[in-house]
């Protein structure tokens, strides 16, 4: 008679941290309304206004964190891709579907924010440029990743192709990186600018800067965290129903 599988065994194979991820996700909640408040209090009351582009700057210190968390959200998918594909363990494959998902709403508030800045600047919601239009790409790419864990069946199979295409597609942060300096463009190069400096000159600018990204960053740590929670648990169910289905098949043989 064939062994049943032992639901600790299950439970470590899938991971059973998710409760401990579950506990802690309330304080990195608490810790992101904190950092945003903050954030937008130095947005809207301590930063300068900006002496060319009046108010409408400030979209920048929404507009640059998300973008730092949408790339660093697609290099996870593209880390965890690698790992999946070598070891073959469900835990990367969930890490790479929940930053996926996480880092789609960060880029999503990319072109939002750019759309916004770019209105009362450049007189249009949107052009053609060079960093916009890479950015879109990213978004398609990773909008078809999604797309293709949504509708296509949980399997290894599945599994394996998303993590090579979400490889794929992170090989085009650097590019949108770079764009400004690939290609003639109208996009603004504030961080490094083409000169070398930055055009961040009021020591203010640059602590905004810094408390709105940590901000952004926790925000997505705890998103993170909760997706993948959920994600984890998900495979252990699916883990407690094939050993439930072996153990009534082992039953019948009897």
């Amino acid at each position: 008679m064939a062994a049943e599988p032992s639901s600790s065994n299950i439970a470590d194979s899938t991971g059973a941290s998710a409760p401990a991820m579950a506990r802690l996700a309330p304080w990195l909640g608490v810790a992101t309304l904190a950092l945003m408040l903050a954030s937008l209090f130095m947005v809207f009351e301590y930063v300068p206004t900006e002496a060319q582009e009046g108010i409408v700057q400030r979209i920048f210190y929404f507009h640059v964190p998300c973008a730092w968390v949408a790339f660093a959200a697609f290099g996870l998918v593209a880390i965890a891709g690698v790992f999946y594909l070598w070891l073959g363990d469900q835990i990367w494959d969930d890490l790479g579907y929940a930053a996926a998902e996480s880092g789609m709403v960060f880029c999503t508030l990319v072109l939002i924010t750019g759309s916004l800045w770019a209105k009362p600047i450049w007189g249009a919601w949107w052009t053609w440029d060079s960093r916009i239009t890479t950015t879109f790409i990213l978004w398609l790419l990773y909008g078809g990743y999604l797309m293709l864990r949504a509708m296509a069946d949980d399997t290894p199979e599945v599994a394996r192709f998303g993590a090579v295409v979400g490889i794929v597609a992170a090989l085009d942060v650097p590019v949108v990186i770079v764009s400004v300096r690939l290609w003639r463009t109208i996009h603004p190069a504030v961080l490094v600018t083409r000169q070398g400096g930055h055009g961040l000159e009021d020591p203010r600018m640059i602590a905004t800067l810094l408390v709105a990204t940590v901000a952004f960053t926790v925000m997505f740590a705890w998103l993170l965290m909760l997706r993948f929670a959920q994600l984890r648990l998900r495979s252990r169910m699916k883990e407690l129903r094939r050993a439930l289905a072996l153990a009534e098949a082992s039953a019948g043989d009897l």
